[in-house]
């Protein structure tokens, strides 16, 4: 009986534990509150102090790097996010790497309104030790969307213009937009110097696919009217005759012209040589014309032949040079159509002309 007792007291105390006991749901497990990404960035920092406080500036770079590469994840001010740069900046310039210190540094003082004046001044000093073992570079880029790489690497959002800092060496900064052609320039940095680039790219050609489109026949039909030919264009030998009658005319008369002046010169030079060998004698009664062997009188001869030549010549060539005018002229009249060239009446208008001296016919059109 008196086992039998126990075992009903351990059955009842069993039941009561059974009873009593909930069950365990996952939402009870994960109940306890999570660790914010705010508290990371915050460990990090206060890891970061501890070690730059201990004078272990590469555990408190790691610290600082970590902190700000969590900020774009976390949801921490303006404020916090420009003391984490500038801390880690001054903690690169320790270490000697300057371009990280240069660049962390100058990200900071771009938000330098978030900053306190002790921290703006202590940055900036930490900014002008860092730049002289540095070059910077100042790039505009057109269009501002465009991508900038340097050195392969894509540096952050696009923007119309940079800073930029570069290690001592060669350099290669490209960029790249959609229905852009791509750009690169190649850059030699040198310390303590401050180089200015623009790269602008340019609009990317039409595609070829325009090409490979199949042409549409066209339907088939007659022949198309010859096109007339376009003016200014001497292609036919009525324009080549008519420029060389032309020319040939202005040359012809030209030189009538002056040979029958010449004649006329040598004609008055005549008279006073004959009228000072016959001593005011009447030309009738000049003996030069008989008495060739005196020398007067063979000048006077030699004077006669060259005037008559010259007038002679002189007014062959006037005929001439007024026939060729003339039937310069007439071609300008005549219809060449029947030759596939332009009508006359299309390439001539002519007007009369009258003023007070003279009457002509003033003849326009093209050759």
């Amino acid at each position: 009986m008196r086992f039998v007792a126990q075992s009903l007291w351990v059955s009842l105390m069993l039941g009561v534990v059974v009873g009593t006991t909930h069950p365990v749901h996952a939402e009870d497990r994960n109940s306890a509150p999570a660790r914010s990404d705010d508290s990371i960035v915050k460990d990090h920092l206060r890891r970061a102090r501890r070690a730059r406080a201990s004078g272990k500036w590469t555990e408190a770079h790691a610290a600082y790097k970590a902190a700000f590469e969590a900020i774009d994840s976390t949801s921490v001010t303006v404020r916090e996010s420009a003391e984490v740069a500038g801390e880690l900046g001054l903690c690169e310039l320790k270490l000697r790497k300057f371009r990280d210190a240069a660049e962390h540094l100058a990200w900071s003082l771009e938000r330098r309104k978030a900053l306190s004046p002790e921290q703006q001044k202590g940055f900036a000093d930490g900014l002008a030790k860092a730049v002289p073992f540095v070059a910077t570079l100042y790039l505009s880029v057109d269009p501002p969307d465009a991508e900038v790489l340097i050195d392969g690497k894509p540096i952050g959002l696009p923007r119309r213009t940079y800073r930029l800092f570069f290690e001592p060496g060669k350099h290669m900064v490209r960029a790249r937009a959609p229905g852009r052609e791509e750009g690169s320039q190649t850059l030699d940095a040198q310390p303590a110097t401050e180089p200015i680039m623009t790269i602008q790219l340019p609009r990317a050609a039409e595609s070829s696919a325009k090409d490979n489109v199949p042409a549409v026949p066209k339907a088939l039909s007659a022949s198309p009217p010859a096109r007339p030919q376009a003016p200014g264009q001497p292609a036919s030998w009525p324009t080549t005759l008519r420029i060389a009658g032309i020319a040939v005319t202005t040359a012809t008369l030209s030189a009538g012209s002056l040979l029958m002046i010449r004649a006329t010169n040598l004609d008055g030079d005549l008279s006073e040589r004959r009228d000072g060998l016959n001593g005011g004698a009447t030309a009738s009664g000049s003996r030069c014309w008989q008495a060739a062997d005196r020398p007067a009188c063979a000048d006077l001869l030699r004077l006669r032949d060259e005037r008559n030549l010259s007038a002679g010549v002189g007014t062959a060539m006037l005929i001439a040079g007024g026939v060729i005018g003339a039937a310069t002229a007439a071609s300008f009249f005549t219809d060449f159509s029947f030759l596939g060239l332009t009508p006359a009446q299309d390439r001539i208008h002519a007007s009369p002309v009258a003023t007070g001296r003279e009457i002509g016919v003033m003849i326009e059109g093209l050759w």
